[in-house]
């Protein structure tokens, strides 16, 4: 699985909260959830997302609260992927469930800006970066390519 795209880049600790405001977690419609993705952080970051995009981030994304609603409010901006230096454990598990494919590189975030374009590929595990660096991060491993190439952990549990 390759995923080209452009760089969003984002701090460290980037919570729940402020992924999806609480105040939209009356709906769990992914169309209306990515409407409001990152308002409060970064106002109209759902407009300028382009699909297929990444979001590089530092440590402790997706920390805060449990919800489900964030990593599909990202997904349905049309984010293809996230890397960043480290995950909260409920939001890397929620974003497998849902099918956004995550993965950690500290290395990357540092030496990537915003607006750079990346190509990931997460059956090797290789990165290319702007200049012809090429960065490793662990391989997907068969099973979670799976979940993913399905669009998350429901869809692959009824394919089986």
């Amino acid at each position: 699985m390759i995923i080209k795209g452009k760089v969003y880049k984002f701090g460290n600790d980037i919570n729940t909260d402020e992924i999806i405001p609480a105040r939209y977690l009356n709906t769990s419609d992914p169309e209306i959830l990515a409407k409001h993705c990152m308002e409060d952080t970064r106002p109209g970051f759902a407009d300028l997302v382009e699909p297929g995009s990444i979001i590089a981030a530092g440590h402790n994304f997706g920390c805060g609260s449990s919800r489900e609603h964030a990593p599909l409010a990202i997904k349905h901006t049309g984010i293809a992927c996230i890397i960043a230096a480290s995950f909260a454990r409920i939001f890397f598990r929620n974003a497998i469930n849902i099918g956004l494919p995550i993965t950690e590189s500290a290395q990357l975030v540092d030496r990537i800006k915003e607006g750079d374009r990346i190509s990931i590929d997460l059956d090797s595990g290789k990165i290319d970066c702007p200049g012809g660096e090429v960065l490793s991060v662990p391989p997907f491993p068969e099973f979670m390519r799976a979940i993913i190439s399905r669009g998350g952990w429901l869809p692959y549990l009824k394919g089986l």
